[in-house]
């Protein structure tokens, strides 16, 4: 990988000939850079690593060629709800699943024909979302913990008896991401007739579990329970098993029926910038770009062509390597459709109702 990455001069190539798909009332807060753009972008997300990885791969270089600011605001629910549902606010971009964007297509924006599709995207839904990084719910454990080998599938990850210990899991009714599906491939259901979700099912495997599991009610509190041995093994966001590895931990993470959950941005069709945030979302197609995303981060890239861009390591952290053959890609659109069942069937079983 080039060590600059697509700086300067490079990036200008990237922006060229981007056309605006709206409106921008962008301000006169920078001068004005190529394609006259000038203004801001406001970008809304959750902070943290991963806000930080999109300065330094995309937002950076972007500003020093164009003028324009990114400004990074940890997402407020009020403010995206009403935006994805048609009414006013100020972002221009918003950090979303990809099934929010199946339930809200007719507020978000199209992508512009001169902006570069993420193939690993479902092809009915990639011209509504850009910005893609790829989650892989897994499990993962100290290696020291079982160092005859731990275990692999979601069978294995029920198997209290075989692999002794707790099991950290998701504990509050906003974090079900992935329970359903974990729960239907350990009760043996094959990944190709996951959907529709039988939550009946869903409820008695995990109601097996119970008794072993021990909950956690934000991400980070993943590294804790792994740290401190409280928990054997953890189910959660690969993402947090590899903070970990990347602080020198020695994690083991098992990517066999991992669930692949597409993250992605979604401009809203009331953004006010949309000029500047089109021609943003151009330059986060960039293969290497991602590839530099992805040795930050551990998420995969919605860009196949980042791969080739990728060392060893970093694909060995990824979910959606080329060589994880047996990764479970969850539907988002069939999980669009039952989002808010969903949510009420997580939040009864967790009252332990």
């Amino acid at each position: 990988m080039r060590a600059a990455l697509v700086a300067g001069a490079a990036l200008a190539l990237v922006l060229s000939g981007c056309s605006s798909g709206g409106s921008d009332d962008s301000g006169d807060a920078a001068g004005s850079g190529s394609d006259g753009l000038s203004g801001q972008v406001v970008w809304a997300d959750f902070g943290g690593p991963t806000n930080k990885a999109r300065y330094g791969t995309y937002f950076d270089d972007f500003t020093k060629d164009t003028g324009v600011k990114v400004i990074s605001e940890v997402e407020s629910d009020a403010i995206a709800n009403t935006m994805l549902t048609g009414g006013k606010g100020a972002y221009d971009a918003i950090h979303v699943g990809l099934d929010t964007v199946y339930q809200n297509k007719a507020n978000i924006a199209r992508l512009d024909d001169s902006v570069g599709r993420d193939t690993n995207l479902p092809e009915n839904i990639r011209d509504y979302a850009f910005g893609t990084f790829l989650v892989g719910h897994v499990q993962a454990y100290l290696t020291a913990t079982f160092p005859n080998g731990g275990p692999k599938n979601w069978a294995d990850f029920w198997d209290v008896a075989k692999f002794p210990g707790k099991r950290g899991w998701m504990g509050s009714p906003g974090s079900y991401d992935g329970a359903c599906e974990i729960a239907l491939l350990a009760s043996g259901v094959a990944p190709d007739k996951l959907y529709p979700l039988d939550l009946d099912r869903c409820t008695k495997k995990l109601d097996e579990l119970r008794p072993n599991m021990v909950f956690y009610t934000s991400y980070p509190q993943i590294q804790q329970l792994l740290t401190s041995k409280t928990a054997a093994v953890v189910a959660g966001p690969s993402g947090q098993a590899v903070a970990l590895k990347n602080q020198g931990v020695d994690v083991t993470i098992s990517f066999d029926q991992a669930l692949i959950a597409p993250n992605v941005m979604a401009i809203p069709a009331s953004a006010p910038n949309m000029k500047n945030i089109q021609a943003l979302a151009k330059v986060f197609n960039d293969p290497e770009r991602q590839a530099a995303f992805a040795k930050l981060t551990g998420y995969g890239p919605g860009n196949p062509d980042a791969f080739k861009y990728m060392d060893a390591e970093t694909k060995a952290k990824v979910v959606n390597a080329p060589e994880n053959t047996t990764v479970v890609p969850w539907n988002s659109e069939e999980r669009a459709k039952v989002s808010d069942e969903l949510l009420a069937w997580y939040t009864k079983w967790l009252a332990g109702k």
